[in-house]
């Protein structure tokens, strides 16, 4: 997993805003949701949500979306049906002082749409995962976790295909 959120020092995070001010801790939140356990991962998920989505979203929303679908397409991490629920938020929330905001993270969202139409069919990593479970409850568990990453991606998938607000311009898709 070294080079998951890799380009994530790129980005100049203590000029960004978020919903609190800097927007310097949002690296700390998306490592905690790669690298922490369920809980943690949870946690981190509820804050940054927070911070990058609702009510509205800021400029260092835009900047997160790009490493939010990372973590959605990274099996290892625990909560990637919330990651994929948090980028649903994002393609809901706006900026009304900032429209530019709202059109950006609306953009970012949607340019992912390729990574959750896969996730959306993926079946086979659910069932290597559940093949490489030695004993009936983790198996039972590692199905049931795929089954929640592709039910989020096929929510967000409709939401993409169907997302029309003033900030944006008309899709063709």
């Amino acid at each position: 997993m070294g080079t998951v959120l890799g380009e994530m020092r790129n980005v100049p995070w203590h000029e960004l805003q978020h919903a609190y001010g800097s927007a310097s801790q949002v690296p700390g939140m998306l490592s905690r949701i790669a690298w922490g356990d369920g809980p943690t991962a949870e946690d981190a998920l509820s804050d940054l949500g927070q911070w990058i989505a609702a009510p509205a979203v800021f400029d260092a929303t835009v900047a997160a979306v790009p490493f939010l679908w990372e973590l959605a397409a990274t099996e290892t991490v625990k909560d990637r049906a919330g990651v994929l629920e948090l980028l649903a938020a994002i393609l809901a929330s706006g900026h009304d002082l900032h429209p530019e905001w709202t059109r950006a993270a609306h953009d970012a969202v949607v340019a992912g749409r390729p990574t959750a139409a896969r996730l959306a069919a993926d079946a086979s990593s659910a069932e290597a995962e559940a093949e490489a479970q030695t004993h009936a409850h983790a198996r039972a568990q590692a199905q049931a976790r795929q089954q929640a990453v592709r039910d989020a991606a096929v929510r967000l998938l409709a939401a993409i295909d169907g997302h029309i607000c003033a900030a944006c311009p008309p899709r063709a898709l």
